[in-house]
């Protein structure tokens, strides 16, 4: 009876350490947003907020697609159309997400704020190095079968 339980437990201790040596697979969380009826998605380290109503300051002599500044708890902010940025018509109603990248906060106007996934990394396909949208750095597939294309935010704040 010794040697069953033996065999038993032994096999149990078995199976447990084969499925602890099968690797974890490591995702990452992009929060999805929509903007001239395309997702992108922008990681979530990146991402501090997203505001709904603002008040945006023009400023003059600016490249077109800088709306201007913002006042965000006492730090301003500037503000880039998305939309513009990438050369697609301009749309008056647009949330901000906020973004720090390096200590440095950009605000972005979309379409609309999707939401948050998590994607594995192994999913995530680099994009063409001739592509016309330099600020995408990939795309992936999603579970319900659409495209998100990978907004590189380092590249944004620093063009």
């Amino acid at each position: 009876m010794i040697a069953t339980e033996e065999r038993l437990f032994g096999r149990e201790d078995e199976m447990l350490s084969a499925v602890d040596s099968v690797p974890e697979i490591q995702m990452q969380q992009f929060l999805i947003f929509e903007s001239d009826g395309l997702l992108y998605g922008a990681d979530v380290e990146y991402v501090v907020e997203i505001i709904t109503t603002h008040s945006v300051t023009h400023l003059p002599m600016v490249p077109d697609y800088v709306r201007g500044i913002i006042n965000l708890r006492g730090q301003v902010i500037p503000i880039i159309d998305f939309r513009l940025r990438l050369g697609r018509p301009y749309r008056e109603d647009a949330c901000i997400i906020v973004l720090d990248v390096n200590g440095m906060q950009l605000g972005i106007l979309v379409d609309d704020v999707a939401q948050m996934v998590a994607v594995p990394k192994t999913s995530l396909l680099p994009a063409h190095d001739h592509s016309a949208q330099k600020l995408i750095s990939g795309m992936c597939s999603l579970a319900d079968g659409s495209t998100m294309l990978l907004l590189d935010c380092v590249l944004l704040v620093e063009s």
